[in-house]
């Protein structure tokens, strides 16, 4: 039986010929490869680092006090504002005087006619009228009077209530007219010549910075970072570290001392504290040399034999752009700085050198 094969139209061949690729050109896309880029590697380098560690502290006044009544009575005069500078000894309150200063008077007489009584009983001592007993009574009466005379005086002068120190004035609590009882709060007056600023330091670090006492003071800076993100322009000092630690938190406060010659702060503002500490002959490397697995760093340490071998490292600190480690790698190691991506473990790979002091030096370049 014959088959009658009818021919493929023209225009059927021709839509065949344009989707079938060119002649050898799947062969030369098989054999493309992706372009790698050159792996760099260098050592890690010692070199002193400033460490700086930040927290969040309250400032306090040296002295911040209130000031209260000292006697019972009608505020008379307030001869401050809020808000004012004050100076020690200057008047800020006065209480009407007028009882204060009719019982002063009255005391003032009575230890001056004791004293005349005395004078003419000594007379008549001489004159041997009366008995030496007898003027030793009259030398007591006196003694009593003056003693009442001095209390009448500091009560009328209490009636005046004065600034203990220089400082500035904050909100008045009472008005004047107003009937004040002895020990009511007035005011609060703050001296905020040296500032006290306190934050709270972890044990770990509290332990490292008494380590370090004595080794490098010069270098031990602490900064104030106001709220509004600008930098104290006075440099602070440790004052004191108080004497236990909170067994909830963890933590024991420190106490840093700034100078405020400007009187820019004041009692009840906030900021951060930044102390920096410089660490000598730190091993360090860049931070795009490391990377990641499980919440430890690792690197690629080159062998000898020009093979990569993965090893873990311990951060010490964690600057913006370099690692300080505190075990896992020696100065002499090399490691992979570009191309970490690249590689993996046990991979023999050719590479290029860079110096640790221009890798370290050179940190704007991505890590690959």
């Amino acid at each position: 039986m014959n088959v009658k094969v009818s021919p493929i139209p023209a225009i059927i061949l021709a839509l065949i010929s344009l989707s079938l690729p060119a002649c050898g050109s799947t062969h030369a896309e098989e054999k493309e490869h992706p372009e790698h880029n050159t792996i760099v590697a260098t050592s890690p380098q010692a070199k002193d680092v400033v460490i700086t560690q930040q927290y969040v502290c309250q400032i306090h006044s040296q002295r911040n006090i209130e000031v209260c009544a000292l006697q019972d009575g009608y505020l008379e005069a307030i001869p401050v504002k809020e808000g004012q500078s004050v100076k020690q000894d200057e008047v800020m309150f006065r209480i009407l005087p007028t009882l204060y200063k009719a019982k002063w008077d009255a005391e003032l007489a009575e230890a001056k006619l004791a004293e005349l009584e005395l004078n003419n009983t000594r007379r008549l001592a001489k004159d041997g009228v009366v008995s030496p007993n007898e003027v030793a009574l009259y030398e007591a009466k006196l003694a009593k009077a003056q003693a009442k005379m001095k209390l009448a005086k500091a009560e009328l002068f209490f009636t005046e209530v004065r600034a203990p120190f220089d400082g500035i004035v904050d909100r008045l609590h009472e008005q004047l007219g107003s009937l004040i009882k002895e020990g009511d709060v007035l005011t609060t007056l703050s001296d905020n010549s040296l500032m006290w600023v306190y934050f709270n330091v972890p044990e770990a670090r509290y332990l490292d910075y008494m380590a370090a006492q004595g080794q490098d003071n010069e270098s031990r800076k602490i900064d104030l970072v106001l709220a509004n993100g600008s930098k104290f322009p006075q440099s602070g000092k440790i004052g004191a570290i108080e004497a236990k630690f909170n067994n909830e938190t963890g933590n024991i406060p420190f106490r840093a001392d700034f100078p405020n010659p400007n009187r820019l702060l004041r009692h009840g503002q906030t900021g951060n504290v930044l102390i920096h500490r410089t660490l000598k002959n730190a091993t360090v490397i860049p931070q795009r040399a490391t990377f990641e697995i499980l919440d430890k760093q690792y690197v690629y340490v080159v062998g000898k034999d020009n093979v990569v071998r993965q090893r873990a490292i311990a951060v010490q600190n964690e600057l913006e752009d370099i690692f300080v480690i505190s075990k896992g790698l020696k100065l002499t190691d090399r490691i992979v700085l570009e191309g970490v991506r690249q590689v993996r473990d046990n991979d023999k790979v050719e590479y290029e050198t860079r110096p640790a002091e221009e890798a370290i030096a050179n940190q704007k370049k991505p890590a690959e």
